[in-house]
Formats: C-alpha cells, structure tokens, sequence
C-alpha cells in the first residue's frame, strides 16, 4: 500500500499528518520529509504525525521520524507520535524512537 498523508488542523497552534500504509524506503519516506519542510516554511511548529493507519515501518522510515523530530526541535518546534499500534509501536520501542518522541493514544491527546 502506498503510504497516503492527510493534512489537519488540530488546535489554532496543532497541526496533524495523517498517514495510513507504509513508511518505508523510497518515495514514501521523501514525501514525509518533503511534507514537514512545506510545514516548517508555513511556520507550523506543533506537529503530530497520526500515525494509526501505519501498518509498516522499516529502517528508513524509523530514521526518517527521528529526523523529522530532530528539524523541528531545531527550528524550535516538537514532534509527537500519536495512534502507534501493533507491529509500527514494537519496531519504534525496540529502537527506543518511543523515548526520543512523545508517543500518545490519539492525535488529540498528543495537541494537549
């Protein structure tokens, strides 16, 4: 499955990626880092990436978040993980991704 990204507005401050497939190698991925550059030139600094339609993240994807998180932090911002389930939340724990980045149930929980 392609990796599909919705974009939403949370809160006036909050804005949420929606993204429901795969988060892998490739294309998928550059599109996650190409999103959150377009985010950075609008000034969005609060970022949540929905992440409950995620079926599958390899070694790419994994660092592909961390650097996501690690541009915002720069640019004075914060990332958080919101909807991370089943196989995606395990992968993310065992290389402690879930430690660097706020990990919450749902996007609303992750906006408060």
């Amino acid at each position: 499955m392609i990796l599909k990204i919705e974009e939403k507005r949370i809160t006036p401050t909050v804005i949420s990626l929606e993204m429901a497939g795969r988060i892998c190698l490739g294309r998928d991925c550059q599109e996650v880092e190409w999103r959150l550059a377009d985010l950075l030139k609008r000034e969005e600094k609060k970022v949540v990436f929905d992440l409950s339609g995620v079926n599958m993240v390899d070694s790419t994807g994994v660092g592909i978040l961390v650097t996501c998180a690690g541009r915002l932090r720069k640019a004075g911002g914060e990332l958080r993980l919101a909807g991370v389930q089943g196989s995606v939340k395990d992968i993310l724990s065992m290389t402690s991704v879930d430690r660097v980045i706020g990990t919450y149930p749902s996007a609303a929980a992750a906006a408060e």
